[in-house]
């Protein structure tokens, strides 16, 4: 389940993806999307520390991609803002995958072999999970998103490409 940050977050960067040459001012995002103006600074700024975006200061400055949409992940995404979860620790039943990668002690070992079997689960969909976010990038969902655009548009249109 997306965050409301990372749900922001994306939002932005769709936007930025979809008029790539283009300075875009967090003012303009915000409005546009109709989002908090100061989450979505900080979001940004995650994202330019991460080096998914260039910003640029001034009346025409603002915020663009640093590389073309295919070129960045959801993995790179989520990680820029400090959402990426640790595959490879042992889960606890019963815990969000969330609560163990913000867990600093090590987990309990299983108490019975159906708990070894359920942590094996879980650890086995994080991997699968952390793999779609590393195969999937913002010009798919750009992708997606042109498409249900096209869907909407009253005459019920198919994006073809």
């Amino acid at each position: 389940m997306l965050s409301r940050q990372a749900s922001h977050a994306l939002k932005a960067l769709l936007e930025l993806a979809a008029r790539p040459l283009e300075w875009q001012s967090t003012h303009s995002l915000a409005r546009t999307h109709e989002l908090p103006e100061p989450m979505l600074e900080q979001l940004l700024l995650r994202l330019r520390r991460a080096g998914l975006l260039d910003a640029r200061r001034g009346r025409v400055g603002g915020y663009r991609l640093t590389r073309p949409a295919r070129d960045i992940s959801m993995e790179q995404i989520f990680a820029g803002l400090g959402e990426a979860l640790l595959v490879g620790e042992a889960l606890r039943v019963g815990e969000a995958p969330q609560e163990s990668a913000n867990r600093s002690a090590p987990p309990e070992p299983a108490s019975s072999p159906a708990d070894q079997v359920t942590n094996a689960l879980q650890l086995r969909l994080e991997r699968v999970r952390q793999k779609a976010l590393a195969e999937l990038s913002l010009e798919d969902l750009l992708f997606d998103l042109r498409s249900a655009v096209a869907g909407s548009d009253g005459e019920g249109g198919v994006m073809l490409g």
